[in-house]
Formats: structure tokens, sequence, C-alpha cells
């Protein structure tokens, strides 16, 4: 299946699918948005939630081809990872090979942004050779902020936490791969029109990704915000926000940041179609979505 692309002009966007997470992610990772939630929001389906109000989500990443450089937003769940999720153990995908077909063979990525450090979204910073983890992408400089580092490093992790961090963020780290940027007073620019923006809630040092092209921007979530249902309901939260009140917060502001305008919302979760622009009604948003062109 073709990935989808976005033209921004002078930047291309692609999303690179890994997996469709399963139907019982949902109410697991947002239990508030239940299928009555669901009906009162009709424009979720079906691209989003089934008639039964089961929300779809998906693990993906996207690939910015900006400049002539390749950047990379988030890596997934990743193979043959051990992990406590059962959705996410051991998986066994042909992510590397849709992300080669987009025109990103690893050895060609140039960097490497982590919004955050949860397991769905690093996983293919590594991969498996000859009984270890390397990096998957050698050539890349791979950024998190600060802030996410610092919290983490302080933290009392339960094992599959550890067991995450030394297969999957240690090693990059440990090649010297891994860079830190302080995002505390504002948006970073990480390359050419690519900006790194303070989301925290989700996890203490979260960014969202804006992207500028010549005459479109767009903005990717990170897990601001996980479903669409969350436009129509923003007070929802996801059951892992480590400060849900920061979390509701930083995901208005967001929110509040592109609707009425031209700008592409880019959920890092979200099934496809994936991108679409926001209004907003009242209190609450809509998400109208944006068909893409593939290849």
């Amino acid at each position: 299946m073709p990935s989808a692309t976005w033209t921004l002009g002078g930047i291309t966007a692609h999303r690179v699918d890994e997996v469709p997470l399963p139907p019982e992610t949902g109410p697991w990772l947002l239990p508030a948005a239940t299928p009555e939630v669901v009906a009162d929001a009709p424009w979720l389906r079906p691209d989003f939630a089934d008639e039964a109000g089961t929300l779809r989500l998906s693990s993906h990443s996207f690939a910015i081809e900006i400049g002539g450089h390749r950047v990379l937003v988030d890596t997934g769940i990743g193979n043959g990872k051990p992990r406590a999720n059962p959705a996410w153990h051991d998986l066994d995908t042909d992510y590397l090979a849709r992300l080669t077909d987009a025109g990103f063979p690893p050895e060609s990525v140039d960097l490497v942004v982590l919004t955050h450090l949860h397991a769905d979204h690093v996983g293919w910073n590594t991969r498996a050779e000859g009984g270890a983890w390397v990096p998957t992408f050698p050539n890349a400089r791979h950024l998190t902020t600060r802030t996410e580092w610092d919290h983490w490093a302080a933290a009392d992790m339960e094992e599959p936490r550890r067991q995450m961090f030394r297969d999957s963020v240690h090693p990059v780290r440990d090649a010297g791969l891994l860079d830190l940027v302080d995002v505390a007073s504002g948006p970073v620019e990480v390359a050419p029109g690519v900006r790194l923006l303070p989301a925290p809630g989700h996890t203490p040092g979260q960014v969202a990704v804006e992207l500028r092209g010549d005459d479109r921007t767009a903005l990717i979530t990170g897990d601001a915000v996980h479903h669409p249902v969350q436009l129509a309901r923003p007070g929802i939260g996801s059951c892992v926000d480590i400060d849900p009140a920061r979390a509701e917060r930083t995901r208005r502001a967001l929110l509040g940041s592109v609707a009425g305008t031209e700008t592409l919302l880019l959920g890092s979760h979200f099934a496809a179609p994936t991108a679409g622009r926001v209004t907003a009604r009242g209190d609450s948003f809509r998400f109208t979505s944006a068909l893409a062109q593939t290849y």
C-alpha cells in the first residue's frame, strides 16, 4: 500500500506506516472517549471510528524532505522489541522497506526528531544485529529535549520502561548520535523550515513539530493529540499523560493556534487520512480531512 504524501511548497511530508493499533487501544488510552462521545461527533466516522464507536489509531512516522535534508519525526514501536504491551511486543513489520520505498533508506536519514521518549515513538531508533541493538539511522543526528531527557534520567522507572531505554535510546546515545535541545524559552529551528514547539503535559519535555514550506505550513501533533475525538472534546486526556491538566492546556493552545488557518494538522496516531484542517466550534474544534497525494 503506498504511503500518503503532502506537499507544502518546498517541503514534502510522507506518512510511513508501521502498524494499525488494535481496537482495544482506544478504550485503554482514551477511556473517556466512549461510544456515546463518538456518536456526538458523527464526522469521526468512518475514518477515525467505526459504527460501534471504536476508535481507529495508527503507529506511523513522518518522513520529511526539505532543502536537501531528510528528516524523520518519531520512529514507531520497532521490530523484535520485548514490550509489556502485547500490541507492541515482538513486532515483525516491513516498516524499513516502506521507509526505503518512500525514498528514505536508513543510511540517508540526516535528522531524527523524537517528540518524546515513549516506547511507541523511539522503537526504530535501533535494530537487532549480532545479538545487540544498533542504531538504525547511523548517519542521523537524533534530537530530544533536555527537559525530556532530564525527567526520565531522574525518574524511578519500572522495568519495562528501563528495557525500552536500554534497547532503543541508550544505544543511540552511546554511539554519540543523541543531542539535547532546549525549548524552555520557546520554539527552536532544527533544520530549515522545521521547528520544535514546546508541548508539555503528556510528558514534561514533549514537542510538536512545525513544518514551514514556501506557501503552506503543517503541525505534527506528537501525543498532545492522540485522536481527532480530542478536537471534539479537548478535555479528554490520555491515561498515560503525566500532567493531565497541563496536557489539556497544551492541546487547546496547539489546536487554537491552527484553527481557522490553512495549516495542516498531522496526527502522530491519526488513522488515514491523517491530515486535515482545524476549525473552532465554540469551546471545541472540528477536524476536516485533507486528501493526500500518493506515490
